[in-house]
C-alpha cells in the first residue's frame, strides 16, 4: 500500500495548506482471522451500485426482500427480522438492551471473550448478571445451566453459538425448551456461526438471536442481522422503561422494517445491497450444502495442521468448523510467524485473545474463504514461515 503522509504548511497569505495522501490502494490479503472475512465479488459490485433513498420504493423493495433472505437463513418465521445498522456488538446490544430493564435477572454463559462481553452489555444495561462460567475452549451441559436457571429464575439466558475466541461449538438443540420451564427467554449470539454451521432459530426455541454481516456471509462488516421471536417482541412492547438506547429501540426501529416505514434514521444504503446479495449467493448454494462445504474444508484444514503439530484449543467434539483455534507449540513465534505469514504471503491469521492470548491462534475459514484452495496455501505458506523460525 502506497501512502502519502499528510502534512500542514502555511502559504504566503497565512492559511494552513495540506498535502493529501494518494489514491486509496490497499494491498490485497487473504484474511484467515476471526474476521472480517474476504468478500465475495459479487457482493463488491453490489456496493458500487447507484444510491437510492432511503424511502424510494425501489429500496423499500430490496429492503422486503433483504428480510425474507435472512428469515431464511435465520430458519425463522419471526417478522421481526432485519439488519441493525452496525457491526455484530451492536446486535448483540440491541437484543439485550430491548429485552432488559433495571433490576432484570440475567444469566450469561461465559466461556470465552464474547461471553463476557455479553455480560458487561447486560449489567450497563442495568440487569442483574449471574454469570455461569466454563474453562476456555469447553462447552455448557444442560443440567449446569438447569440448576443456574432453577436458583436464579433469570428473566433472560443468554450463550454463544460459536465463541470466536476460542474456536468452541456450543450446543443448542435442548436449550430453547429448558428456558420455557422457567419462563426465561432465550438469547443467542450467531455471530460466527450463520450460515456457516446449523442454525435452527425456531426449532431450537430462540427468542433473541443476532449474527454479523463480515464472517460466513462474505459481507463487510457495518450490518448486524436480528431477529425476535413473538414472546420477546409481546416483552419488548410492553416495557414500563425506555429502552436504554434510543438508536437500538425496536419500539421504533422495527415501525422502519415493517409495513408502516415511519422514517428513524437514514439506513446504509450500500449495505443492504451488499447484503442482499450475499444472501442471495448463501440460497443458491442452499444452507445444507454451504454447512457441508465448511465441514469438509475445517477437516482438510485440522488434519493439515495436525501434520504439523498443530492441537485444537476447543474440546473435541465442539470444534468449530468456521473458526478454528490451535494452540501454538512451544518453540514457536507468535507474532513472528503471524508476520512473516502477511509480509511474504499477503495471509492475515489471528492471534489469541483474554486467556488464550500468546498461546493460540485463530484461522477462519468462513464464507467465500472456506475452499480446497484456500487450506493449501494457508498450510503451504505456515510451512515455509515455521521453517524458517
Amino acid at each position: 500500500m502506497s501512502l502519502v503522509l499528510s502534512s500542514k504548511t502555511k502559504t504566503n497569505d497565512g492559511r494552513m495548506s495540506m498535502q493529501l495522501p494518494g489514491q486509496l490502494n490497499p494491498s490485497p490479503r487473504l484474511l484467515l482471522g476471526p474476521g472480517p472475512s474476504n468478500v465475495h465479488p459479487r457482493v463488491l459490485a453490489s456496493m458500487s451500485l447507484p444510491l437510492l433513498g432511503h424511502l424510494d420504493p425501489q429500496f423499500l423493495q430490496i429492503m422486503n426482500e433483504t428480510q425474507e433472505l435472512l428469515r431464511a437463513t435465520f430458519r425463522t418465521s419471526n417478522r421481526l427480522t432485519f439488519p441493525v445498522s452496525g457491526t455484530g456488538s451492536a446486535g448483540m446490544e440491541t437484543c439485550v438492551v430491548n429485552l432488559i430493564e433495571p433490576g432484570d435477572r440475567m444469566v450469561v454463559c461465559v466461556n470465552g471473550v464474547f461471553g463476557q462481553r455479553m455480560t458487561d452489555v447486560a449489567r450497563r444495561a442495568g440487569a442483574a448478571v449471574t454469570a455461569t462460567e466454563r474453562p476456555w475452549g469447553e462447552v455448557f451441559e444442560l443440567e449446569p445451566i438447569r440448576e443456574v436457571l432453577a436458583k436464579v429464575r433469570p428473566k433472560v439466558l443468554g450463550i454463544i453459538h460459536a465463541e470466536t475466541s476460542t474456536g468452541a461449538w456450543q450446543p443448542l438443540e435442548r436449550l430453547g425448551q429448558l428456558c420455557r420451564e422457567f419462563d426465561t427467554l432465550f438469547l443467542v449470539d450467531t455471530v460466527t456461526s450463520l450460515s456457516g454451521v446449523p442454525v435452527e432459530t425456531d426449532k431450537w426455541g430462540i427468542d433473541a438471536i443476532y449474527s454479523g454481516t463480515q464472517k460466513c456471509l462474505s459481507c463487510p462488516p457495518g450490518l448486524s442481522p436480528v431477529s425476535f421471536s413473538p414472546r420477546a417482541v409481546e416483552v419488548i412492547n410492553k416495557r414500563k422503561t425506555s429502552v436504554q438506547s434510543w438508536y437500538l429501540d425496536m419500539a421504533m426501529v422495527q415501525r422502519y422494517w415493517n409495513e408502516e416505514r415511519f422514517y428513524h434514521h437514514t439506513a446504509p444504503i450500500s449495505m443492504i445491497y451488499a447484503l442482499r446479495e450475499a444472501l442471495c449467493i448463501v440460497h443458491e448454494e442452499g444452507l445444507e450444502t454451504r454447512w457441508a462445504r465448511h465441514s469438509c474444508n475445517h477437516q482438510d484444514l485440522k488434519a493439515g495442521l495436525a501434520k504439523l503439530g498443530f492441537k485444537y484449543a476447543a474440546a473435541e467434539g465442539h470444534q468449530l468448523p468456521t473458526l478454528n483455534a490451535v494452540r501454538i507449540p512451544p518453540g514457536i513465534d507468535d507474532a513472528a510467524v503471524r508476520r512473516r505469514l502477511l509480509a511474504d504471503f499477503g495471509i492475515e491469521i489471528g492471534g489469541g485473545l483474554g486467556d488464550f492470548k500468546g498461546k493460540a491462534w485463530r484461522i477462519g475459514l468462513m464464507g467465500y474463504n472456506s475452499r480446497p484452495d484456500v487450506v493449501l496455501v494457508l498450510l503451504a505458506a505456515l510451512q515455509e514461515c515455521l521453517n524458517r523460525t
